[in-house]
């Protein structure tokens, strides 16, 4: 089985975010990036298929030079291979279809993304990449099951949880709980040392519609200051909420 991971570089949740060119960019400088969590989860759960049922899995970015030390440290978990396509990762539709094209001339069975980026919070690459390929897709997964051609996929819904039967090739959007987060790879030295032998491809993008640009960020509005009443004074705080915060 050939498993293709989508791999997404995305500031750390701990970096201290600001834009610059008039809040038209974002600012690189000082921030951490590592792999997007939600990719993290299917990569584990890719090497848990090489691991169980011999799967090749290869790791996929659509980024600059910055983005190969994010793909290292995948090969350094355990992935086979990397591929890194030489483009800025506009917009969605943009990088599903430089996904796609991997995918079409790779021949996976099985693609894992993470249903979102922890940066832009888009959701859509995935379903686009199924779509432009014509592969099933489900979405919100948190568990996938591979015997032969056939998948048992479970997905979180309103509510509860759904279990599906579907057949390959596959396309998921995958989250927390296709591993247990105790059950995540950190690299051991070994891996660390193995990563630096292994292939990183270079692909230069396709032609490509760019749907939407970024016209300008901006941060939520800071948290006001907070009043202490003390828990003696009911009627002072029945006032504040209805004069000031305006709830009741």
């Amino acid at each position: 089985m050939k498993i293709l991971v989508c791999i997404s570089h995305v500031p750390d949740t701990t970096s201290k975010i600001n834009f610059a060119n008039g809040d038209s960019e974002f600012d690189t400088n000082g921030v951490q990036f590592v792999i997007n969590p939600n990719d993290e989860f299917g990569l584990t759960r890719a090497i848990w298929f090489k691991e169980k049922q011999g799967a090749n899995v290869t790791v996929v970015n659509v980024g600059g030079p910055e983005t190969e030390a994010t793909l290292r440290k995948a090969l350094a978990i355990g992935a086979d291979e990397a591929i890194r396509i030489n483009a800025v990762p506009t917009d969605g539709f943009f990088v599903a279809t430089q996904l796609a094209e991997v995918i079409k001339n790779g021949g996976y069975d099985l693609v894992i993304a993470g249903k979102e980026s922890l940066d832009y919070n888009g959701g859509m690459v995935p379903g686009m990449i199924a779509a432009l390929i014509g592969g099933n897709f489900v979405n919100s997964c948190i568990n996938v099951e591979v015997d032969g051609n056939n998948a048992k996929v479970t997905r979180e819904i309103d509510g509860g949880k759904e279990t599906l039967s579907t057949t390959l090739p596959l396309i998921i959007g995958g989250q927390k709980g296709l591993v247990e987060e105790k059950d995540l790879r950190i690299p051991n030295m070994r891996g660390i040392m193995t990563a630096r032998t292994k292939a990183l491809t270079l692909l230069e993008p396709v032609a490509a519609t760019h749907n939407t640009k970024t016209v300008k960020f901006e941060k939520p509005a800071p948290k006001s200051a907070v009043k202490l009443i003390s828990a003696d004074n009911l009627d002072e705080l029945v006032n504040l909420l209805h004069t000031e915060a305006k709830v009741i």
